[in-house]
């Protein structure tokens, strides 16, 4: 889209007779979508259905010169698409936020052109030759979050359409005009129904789970409805991959320097405002710099401003909907009841405009506390002290889900010793949260289950094919 302005991507996806899109922030009207019906929903499947073929049929050179020329469109549309992105979902500009999500959108569409594609000759031994291949499942179905809505669903367009498959999207129903903006963009340069994007309601996605013609289904969101996905998709036996909740813990050995951590805890935890699914939400010190790694943290937080979006100084914004805003303040308001102690923020302002709970960080809090141990997904980090490694490990395992964790350590080799006994899908050692266009990633236990990024993230989007002979 040449010289895109704010105005004209607005102009492309919204819709005067539509429901009103509120800025978290704000609450002044971003956009209206227009919510649409499971015929469009059947319709868009049926194109894609129709175009899928013609696209498996490109050879994997096109296809990767393709999504190189998505990138270029992302990054000419990047402001534009960064300023939407803000007034929708709330994020700063500035900070991982806006302008980063933007910019991811482009990076992973070209580490996804770069990946090398799996498969190859498995057995060659003068009696037997067999090839592994792997192609198009046919019609993808990707259902998306509001948090990246357009980083996620990158995420799940890139792979798929590199491997010769056409996406059909549903984007959350609170960030809808994000994700039509960024299809807006590819579709300058993607073959048409290739890529169709069905902004509605939750009678959708219950028709992607359920439609034969969709083969394999992507889903971000919570675990309630990846299983009720999982139930559901099973007459038609969709291949599924479910990226779902998560509540990551974080262990603080006793010999680091808290000084030199705190950044790194602080932006583990309240990357997106605290609103990711990786972010860390548990964080686990020992006994001996408990006292130092809280007074650290304080003063990181303490620093790091908060306020709407498109000012300029802003790092943290918004909840994006009040559903989270009110889990957030029910979970620190149980906590503050039950004797746990605030060390900053906690005091929400009920007057003020927009969705915003400040920055709030809590000590002296037991493990079993409805902030550990349910998932609060927002600027609310629970502290918990312990001393003996044992205990800190068997309560960082105490959950049903299994995203993420951390380890925090000046010797490399015990953090390494103490992330091989954690249940995760991913343990960063002395980070939290940082994912890498060719590094799998996925979760155990109630996370989910299924791989994105990299030769793993390809193989997911297709199906295995041996030629044997």
């Amino acid at each position: 889209m040449a010289q895109t302005t704010y105005e004209s991507l607005l102009g492309a996806v919204t819709n005067a007779a539509g429901r009103e899109i509120l800025d978290p922030a704000t609450g002044e009207i971003v956009g209206r979508v227009a919510d649409r019906s499971v015929a469009d929903l059947d319709e868009a499947v049926r194109r894609a259905r129709d175009a899928q073929p013609g696209w498996a049929g490109r050879s994997d050179a096109e296809r990767i010169q393709l999504l190189l020329a998505a990138a270029d469109a992302v990054e000419a549309a990047a402001e534009p698409l960064a300023e939407l992105l803000s007034r929708e979902q709330g994020k700063p500009l500035n900070g991982p936020n806006a302008r980063f999500e933007v910019g991811a959108c482009a990076a992973w569409l070209r580490a996804t052109a770069a990946t090398e594609l799996p498969g190859g000759t498995v057995v060659d031994d003068g009696e037997v030759h067999a090839e592994l291949h792997y192609r198009p499942v046919g019609v993808v179905g990707a259902i998306g979050p509001w948090n990246w809505p357009m980083m996620i669903t990158t995420w799940q367009v890139a792979p798929s359409l590199r491997m010769g498959n056409a996406v059909v999207v549903k984007p959350s129903e609170h960030t809808p005009l994000s994700v039509l903006a960024l299809a807006e963009v590819l579709n300058t340069v993607l073959p048409a129904g290739v890529l169709s994007v069905v902004a509605g309601g939750r009678d959708l996605g219950e028709r992607m789970s359920t439609h034969p013609d969709i083969d394999k289904l992507m889903f971000t969101g919570s675990t309630a409805t990846g299983q009720a996905i999982i139930r559901s998709s099973a007459d038609t036996v969709k291949r599924l991959t479910l990226e779902l909740g998560g509540n990551d813990a974080g262990i603080v050995l006793p010999d680091v320097d808290p000084r030199a951590i705190a950044e790194g805890l602080f932006w583990g935890a309240f990357i997106n405002t605290g609103q990711t699914c990786a972010a860390l939400k548990r964080l686990y010190v020992h006994a001996d710099v408990y006292d130092e790694v809280c007074d650290a943290l304080v003063d990181v937080a303490r620093a790091m401003p908060m306020g709407r979006g498109l000012d300029e100084e802003n790092v943290l914004g918004p909840l994006q909907n009040k559903a989270q805003y009110d889990v957030v303040a029910r979970l620190v308001d149980a906590a503050r009841h039950s004797g746990a102690k605030i060390l900053l923020g906690g005091d929400p302002d009920p007057s003020a405009a927009g969705h915003f709970y400040p920055t709030t960080l809590v000590a002296d809090i037991d493990n079993d506390n409805p902030l550990v141990a349910e998932e609060q997904f927002g600027p609310a980090l629970p502290i918990v002290r312990y001393q003996a490694l044992d205990d800190v490990i068997s309560m960082a395992n105490g959950v049903e889900v299994g995203l993420g964790a951390s380890v925090w350590s000046s010797d490399r080799d015990t953090a390494r010793a103490v992330a091989a006994r954690l249940q995760a899908g991913t343990v960063w050692i002395n980070a939290h949260g940082a994912v890498h266009p060719m590094v799998p990633f996925g979760g155990v236990k109630k996370s989910g289950y299924g791989l994105e990024f990299g030769i793993e993230g390809l193989k997911a989007v297709s199906v295995p094919q041996v030629i044997n002979g």
